[in-house]
C-alpha cells in the first residue's frame, strides 16, 4: 500500500498517516525501458546503414524515443504529491504537497472531524474527504479504488479513537 500509519507508542492510537501515490516503474526501470525502446526502434535501420533515406528516419525515430522519455518524466512529476495527515486527541491537521511544491494545510479539533467515502459523484470512484471547522478536503484521491477503500476504514477508526477521550488520564 501506497501509505503508512505511525502509532503512539504510550496509547496505541494512530498519531500520523503518510500517503504517496504508487509508481510502478522505478527510476532504474525507466532508464533499461528507453534503452531498450531506443535499440528496438533502431532495429530496421540496420539495413539502411550508408544511405540517405536513414537520415530520413533516423529525425522521427529519435523525435518517438524522446516524446516517451517526455511523458515517463512528465508522469514522475506529476506524482510528486505526498499527503501528511497528524492526527491527535486535539487537533486533525492535514498538509497536502502537490507537483512544483504547493502546500495546501488543512485542520481541524479531532472531536469534529469526520471521514466521508463518496462512491459516486467525485472525480474518483469512492471518493475520501475529511469533513470539519466549515471545510471538506479531500484526501487520497490518487490510490486505486481498493486503497482507498481499506484507507477509508482505517481513517475512520483512527478519527473515532482520537475523538475518544483517553482512558488513562
Amino acid at each position: 500500500m501506497p501509505y503508512e500509519w505511525t502509532f503512539d507508542t504510550d496509547t496505541a492510537r494512530a498519531s500520523s498517516l503518510k500517503l504517496w501515490p504508487h509508481r510502478s516503474l522505478p527510476r532504474k526501470g525507466f532508464a533499461a525501458f528507453i534503452l531498450a525502446t531506443f535499440v528496438m526502434i533502431t532495429i530496421p535501420l540496420y539495413p539502411l546503414l550508408g544511405t540517405v533515406v536513414l537520415w530520413g528516419l533516423l529525425p522521427f525515430l529519435l523525435m518517438a524515443v524522446g516524446g516517451i522519455w517526455w511523458a515517463l518524466e512528465r508522469s514522475y512529476r506529476d506524482a510528486e504529491i505526498t499527503e501528511e495527515l497528524q492526527i491527535d486527541p486535539e487537533q486533525v491537521h492535514l498538509v497536502r504537497v502537490n507537483p512544483g511544491g504547493r502546500v495546501q494545510e488543512w485542520d481541524c479539533q479531532s472531536y469534529w472531524a469526520k471521514a466521508q467515502m463518496h462512491p459516486t459523484g467525485g472525480p474518483v470512484a469512492h471518493y475520501i474527504t475529511l469533513k470539519g471547522k466549515g471545510r471538506e478536503v479531500e484526501i487520497g484521491a490518487f490510490l486505486s479504488e481498493e486503497e482507498r477503500k481499506a484507507l477509508y476504514a482505517e481513517l475512520v477508526d483512527a478519527l473515532s479513537m482520537a475523538a475518544r477521550p483517553d482512558p488513562a488520564q
